[in-house]
């Protein structure tokens, strides 16, 4: 999905760069964040971003959302600032105790018995791998490998495991009156009398625990407990996975410790990311940079939820439309609440090519707004499908196609040098409409019949496509608009919506010269005639 600036000319790459600087777009206004935070020089390690993962679900469409937005931070970041180095870390929260059981997943007895255990302890439930935590990370993997997204997989049992964490948990543990007092005013009372930063794993039965915290000691690195199952008093280091942390404090360790420059979150997140800021701060860090993006909702405009099952997974999206689709509405307006159903499918699909199309004659300023760039980290692929996906669902409606070879011939006589059975994208945009047509669009189609004034214009369009058999597509569009006018149809869009209403039975359609034009003069006029007859 990346190209990168590689394929451009030194020139264009600086005018691109020079333009970078202003650039409105919001990948750049991010990307001047971190110019703004380094002003003084760049740390050795350069710039590190970092997206945040929960395993104990699949990866889903917002994890495409949240990596591919950061993606985008980050090309623009380089374009900006060439030779600094950047790095990706896909954070894993997989030490996470397992709360409840999901109720989707096969083997619920055997989830049910490992109740409160880390997910990376949590016995696989498909018995593909090691731990229930070690299954998702291996999906979440091959999800981003899938988009051949750039970045590094950092695992928090292995972090807290390995020692990578210890000199921050220390720093914690140090500082953990300070933490408490940011903390519990954003607690209720109950919570307020159990609550503490640090979650201890039992030593005797390995699961992760909320209890109060009795003892202390910072000199010793160590954090005393009453055992809930022995009533014993029991002391753990908070270092090299005895303890974890509560998940806000959890996040401002995790910034301090890896380094972390930039990280998104979504809108419902921003008091978590200002009481973890508040805490990075308190551990001598400067917390990372980035926005709150707002949350999708569903067709009705209510807000999407996993347990509700309203969302739109990846996999649907992807069912019918390539990813660069789905990565072009991820990047339009991010902090606008927008509706993710399928119904914004094949929209996206056809306004990402119009993009991609424009790029080639755009200036330097044009490219760097152009959605098809942020998209690619880079100048889009010069591809063009002959049609666009909306006009190929129309074409199904009318037709009947039921395989790409009768949709192909259809096209071919409409672009003669389109090659539907030799040119895979082509073929799967074809493949994807017939399958959409018939899972969402055919049940949902309904033709009413003409009017009086509608019948007398219908009649007068199929006289003249008979007198005009080789018109192209400019010239019958031309004529339906000149129709049109002499019906009288004020406003003159309610002529095209009856088009659209009587021959293809929904209140939105395609431009009806192009249409027409590659349903076929003839066919069209059988068209027409129907609908005639019908009414």
């Amino acid at each position: 999905m990346f190209t990168g600036l590689e394929s451009l000319s030194p020139p264009d790459l600086q005018a691109l760069r020079d333009e970078a600087a202003a650039s409105k777009a919001w990948p750049f206004e991010e990307a001047r964040k971190l110019i703004a935070r380094y002003k003084d020089g760049y740390p050795e390690k350069g710039v590190l971003f970092e997206t945040g993962y929960g395993p104990s679900g699949l990866p889903h469409i917002g994890t495409f959302g949240e990596v591919v937005r950061t993606t985008m931070v980050r090309r623009a970041f380089e374009l900006l600032q060439p030779g600094v180095p950047t790095h990706l870390i896909a954070f894993s929260d997989d030490m996470d105790g397992m709360r409840k059981v999901p109720p989707h997943l096969p083997n619920q007895e055997l989830l049910k018995a490992a109740l409160d255990l880390p997910l990376t302890v949590v016995p696989d439930p498909f018995g593909t791998h090691d731990s229930f935590g070690a299954h998702n990370n291996a999906r979440l993997r091959a999800f981003l490998d899938s988009f051949g997204f750039d970045y590094e997989f950092l695992s928090s049992t292995q972090c807290y495991k390995s020692g990578r964490f210890d000199a921050t948990l220390l720093k914690v543990l140090a500082k953990y009156d300070e933490i408490m007092a940011v903390m519990l005013p954003t607690l209720g009372a109950e919570r307020q009398a159990t609550y503490s930063p640090f979650l201890p794993v039992s030593p005797s039965t390995g699961k992760v625990l909320q209890v109060p915290i009795t003892a202390r000691d910072a000199a010793a690195g160590t954090v005393s407990y009453t055992d809930p199952e022995s009533g014993e008093t029991v002391t753990v280091p908070v270092t090299g996975g005895h303890c974890k942390l509560q998940w806000k404090v959890d996040w401002a360790m995790r910034w301090v410790a890896l380094g972390v420059d930039y990280e998104m979150a979504g809108k419902d997140l921003i008091d978590s990311v200002a009481l973890s800021s508040k805490i990075a701060r308190i551990l001598g860090a400067k917390p990372p940079e980035g926005f709150n993006y707002e949350l999708f909702l569903d067709e009705n405009g209510a807000k999407i939820s996993k347990t509700k099952g309203n969302g739109l997974t990846i996999e649907e999206w992807l069912r019918y439309a390539p990813p660069e689709s789905l990565a072009f509405y991820m990047f339009q307006s991010p902090r606008a609440a927008k509706k993710l159903y399928l119904g914004v499918v094949p929209k996206a699909m056809d306004e990402y090519f119009q993009f991609a199309a424009a790029w080639p004659g755009q200036s330097a300023r044009e490219r760097l707004g152009n959605p098809s760039f942020h998209v690619h980290g880079g100048p889009p692929p010069a591809y063009q499908p002959p049609v666009n996906f909306a006009l190929l669902l129309n074409l199904v409606a009318v037709s009947g196609a039921s395989d790409a070879r009768m949709l192909g011939d259809f096209l071919k006589r409409y672009a003669p040098g389109c090659d539907p059975e030799g040119d895979p994208r082509l073929k799967a945009m074809i493949d994807a409409a017939i399958g959409y047509h018939q899972d969402h669009v055919a049940p949902t189609l309904k033709r009413r019949a003409p009017d009086a004034r509608e019948k007398a214009a219908l009649g007068e369009l199929e006289a003249w496509l008979a007198a005009n058999p080789a018109a192209s597509a400019e010239e019958i569009q031309n004529e339906v608009y000149e129709i049109g006018k002499r019906h009288q149809f004020e406003p003159l869009r309610g002529w095209f919506q009856a088009l659209y209403e009587i021959l293809l039975g929904s209140s939105q359609g395609p431009r009806m010269g192009t249409f027409f034009a590659l349903y076929g003069v003839a066919n069209s006029r059988a068209l027409i005639a129907s609908a005639l007859d019908a009414g």
